[in-house]
């Protein structure tokens, strides 16, 4: 008996049955630019190997001008159908199936050649479209049908056609974007009149008996988006038109509304898909923020879908669906949804990874072989950097200690856990208690390493972390002052009014702590009111009229730098905006370009610019020091000192804020070698 019997059972799709409800989603990972096909096979089969029913690839440009960027990724001779065929056979090889993702930009395609419905500029590109005329918009239908019949001839079992997320598909459907007055505009059934021409031939194409998924947008989160009404009647006629299944878009790029960060509520929209259930005969699947087996069964027991997308946490697991029919939900990797190696790399034109599993697609470089010769390995440090080093060497065979001062795993992380908005943190430390009782790793906590504790191990892997770093200000050592780790700990009151000191990461983190009573990520309802999101079938869009209405904040904070720039702008690339906006909503004052001249009972006075211009009290009851870190290396130079070997990594090697990411691919990449 399974814990999850909707999440597991088959769907029968007519002409095929997948095996589960579980869809692993589309992602662009960069892997196909790279055009090694045995790299890109071998992500997809692993995922295959894990159990998921059916896969979507990155989105696969139709035509150039479609193309996300310049040298996008597609299937435009027959040299890519038989580079494609590579992935195939082998996801077929593994017990899979894979669907291949048609995605034309439209206005979001970062190229002067970027076509769309009317010459409106996207606010997230410096592109503006060329209007198509009517041969031009032929040429498009006719390149999407052309991409859908390669990817037959390549073996895929078959397409999604990219009709959400402001897409190109998707401008057409909404007078925010298209301004036409011929028949692809006007009125709903003229502007929907191209997603479903293109559905119609993509059937005409490919045959009945090929998997045909259209992702449709359930709520554009967008001013003048699409109501509930006309997503319902593009529903039934791209079910009409022959798709086999409905998948669920949320929002549009551009929408200033967060839909998958860690901050954003489990299921947070599983709500907009269920109002479509039973209106149309086909499967529907619902996405987004859905992480673990049990949210997943939660939301298909609930009526919400027949299946559930799950794209990032397959970066996170390739083993999620076999872990949960094995009943080994606890050793499932979290997805914490962090977007810092995934969204982030691929919006920055970097290979996409996971900040919890930086093997995901580099399955061919970060091999973890058996070791040649086992070893006994003493890793000092028991934070995400530690722990992934621990966890890889242990799955290599070697014999594994783990040193910790702390009377519990986690180091950092049990400061980020608390963090309103990043209470994904708390499973990712469970995660780690797991696996370690799983590994059989030696866990010794409480104790303080030193070099004549460390005798006798064959290697030495130091990752004691970071410290503090001093901003060395006048009267800093006043009673109203407080580090971060003594607020985030909750080791010390903080008064109404506060001064941050430093905004970076953390200081951002800090000031989301003070403002915050109970957090709206534990209360969709609460959520959904702070971010204005309505229910489309109220409100077009599904944008409030009224819009954000978060709780008054707890506490009066100004945060602060020494940089003159914009604060948070080095957050990360797809999340920071969420930040600086959720702090915004919370009146937080942000002011750069500062001198910290001094502290006394009365606050912290401050001056401007390299000339100290401008002297100001900024007055407060509190001061919290967020002002950069240094390496914890103490134990590493000691070991040096005494002539032994070691290895550092994390933040004892680099203080980065609390680069989690980069600790936990540096961690096991070195246990990868030993």
């Amino acid at each position: 008996m399974t814990a999850y019997p909707h999440l597991l059972a088959p769907l029968d799709l007519g002409f095929t049955t997948l095996k589960n409800r579980v869809l692993m989603g589309s992602m662009h990972t960069g892997l196909e630019e790279t055009r090694d096909w045995n790299r890109v096979a071998e992500f997809y089969a692993t995922r295959a190997r894990g159990g998921v029913a059916l896969m979507v690839t990155g989105g696969m440009a139709p035509n150039a001008e479609g193309g996300v960027f310049p040298g996008a990724a597609g299937l435009f001779s027959d040299d890519d159908i038989a580079n494609h065929k590579i992935v195939t056979d082998r996801v077929h090889d593994a017990g899979g199936k894979i669907a291949m993702q048609i995605l034309h930009a439209g206005r979001y395609a970062y190229s002067q050649d970027c076509v769309s419905a009317s010459a409106v500029k996207s606010p997230i590109s410096p592109f503006p479209p060329k209007e198509l005329d009517a041969d031009g918009i032929e040429k498009q239908i006719s390149d999407i049908v052309t991409a859908a019949v390669r990817a037959r001839q390549a073996g895929y079992d078959g397409v999604e056609v990219m009709g959400s997320e402001g897409y190109f598909l998707n401008q057409f459907l909404v007078t925010h974007v298209n301004k036409r007055t011929d028949e692809w505009g006007g009125s709903y059934e003229n502007r929907m009149r191209l997603p479903i021409e293109v559905v119609t031939r993509v059937r005409e194409a490919v045959g009945a008996d090929f998997i045909l998924i259209y992702r449709l947008s359930m709520i554009d989160l967008i001013p003048n988006g699409s109501t509930w009404a006309e997503v319902v009647q593009l529903a039934k006629a791209i079910e009409a038109a022959g798709a086999t299944i409905l998948n669920t878009g949320i929002g549009w790029h551009e929408a200033r509304i967060p839909t998958i960060a860690t901050s954003v509520p489990r299921a947070a929209f599983s709500w907009v898909t269920k109002k479509l259930m039973g209106e149309v005969g086909i499967p529907v699947i619902t996405s987004n923020r859905i992480n673990t087996p049990q949210v997943a069964e939660d939301v298909l027991s609930d009526g919400c879908a027949d299946m559930v997308s799950m794209a990032r946490p397959f970066l996170a697991d390739p083993d999620f669906v076999a872990k949960a029919a094995a009943g080994q939900a606890a050793q499932i990797t979290p997805c914490i949804a962090c977007n810092q190696a995934c969204l982030d790399h691929t919006f920055s034109g970097k290979m996409s990874t996971c900040l919890v599993n930086p093997r995901a697609c580099y399955e061919t470089e970060l091999v973890l072989s058996p070791a040649s010769a086992v070893k006994t390995v003493a890793v000092v440090g028991a934070g995400p950097a530690g722990l992934s080093t621990a966890l890889a060497l242990s799955e290599r065979g070697h014999k594994v200690s783990i040193f910790e001062k702390a009377k519990q795993i986690g180091g950092q992380l049990n400061m980020a856990k608390q963090v309103p908005g990043k209470e994904e943190f708390w499973g990712l430390v469970e995660y780690y208690e797991a696996m370690v009782a799983e590994a059989g790793i030696k866990l010794r906590l409480g104790e303080v390493a030193d070099v004549d504790a460390l005798a006798g191990f064959d290697e030495v892997v130091i990752a004691t972390g970071v410290l503090p770093r001093d901003p060395a200000i006048p009267g800093q050592d006043g009673s109203n002052v407080l580090s971060y780790i003594d607020v985030l700990r909750g080791k010390a009151p903080v008064g109404k009014r506060v001064a941050v000191i430093g905004a970076g990461g953390i200081g951002f983190d800090v000031a989301e702590f003070l403002v915050t009573d109970d957090s709206p990520t534990d209360d969709l309802q609460a959520w959904l009111t702070e971010w204005g999101v309505a229910d489309p079938q109220d409100v077009r869009g599904g944008v409030a009229a009224a819009g954000p209405q978060p709780e008054p904040p707890v506490r009066e904070v100004t945060l602060l730098q020494r940089k003159a720039q914009k604060l948070g702008k080095n957050l990360g690339k797809t999340t920071g905006w969420i930040h600086r906006a959720a702090l915004q909503m919370k009146n937080v004052k942000m002011i750069g370009g500062v001198n910290y001249e001094r502290i006394d009972a009365d606050g912290l006075h401050v001056s401007y610019g390299e000339a100290r211009e401008n002297p100001t009290l900024i007055a407060v009851d509190t001061i919290v020091l967020c002002a950069g870190q240094v390496p914890e290396r103490s134990l590493a130079d000691a070991l040096i000192a005494a002539g032994r070997t070691c290895h550092v990594i994390g933040g004892a090697d680099v203080a980065s804020e609390l680069d989690a990411k980069r600790a936990i691919d540096q961690g096991t990449r070195l246990a990868a070698t030993l």
